[in-house]
């Protein structure tokens, strides 16, 4: 017979089960992860990027060096003993995700659109340079 020590009112699994694993998935810290789905059609590529409670003017979109960078700031803080809140799970703070795009994308090749909830990004599928071949070369 194995016997465990135990200190007061505790139990071995109480901090086994207290792990950031066994979170529901809203409680879990990566609250600002932004949900991405990336698909090809017609020549383009199209991102589809969930951003739930945001506005429009929350969301900015840069392009620099090759790299489409989406970042979402929610600045909506409540004060929570003035509103009767006693624990809130809303995500304040600023998330973002970068896109490699390629370096001959330009900032008016983009088409971005917002509804309901979901950002739409939609630009040319950059065509891959071809890398020649070998070649041999005579010696004379």
């Amino acid at each position: 017979m194995l016997l465990v020590p135990r200190k007061r009112n505790y139990d071995v699994f109480d901090s086994f089960f207290n792990d950031p694993f066994f979170e529901e998935e809203g409680r879990r810290k990566n609250h600002g992860v932004m949900k991405t789905d990336v698909k090809e059609k017609d020549g383009n590529y199209i991102i589809e990027i969930d951003v739930p409670g945001y506005n429009k003017e929350d969301i900015q979109i840069e392009l620099e060096n090759g790299y489409l960078t989406v970042t979402a700031k929610a600045n909506t803080k409540v004060d929570e003993e003035k509103e009767g809140y006693i624990y809130k799970e809303r995500f304040v703070g600023e998330c973002s995700r970068s896109f490699y795009t390629g370096e001959d994308v330009k900032e008016e090749d983009i088409k971005a659109s917002f509804k309901n909830g979901t950002l739409t990004l939609t630009f040319p599928k950059e065509d891959k340079k071809q890398i020649e071949g070998k070649k041999l070369i005579q010696i004379d």
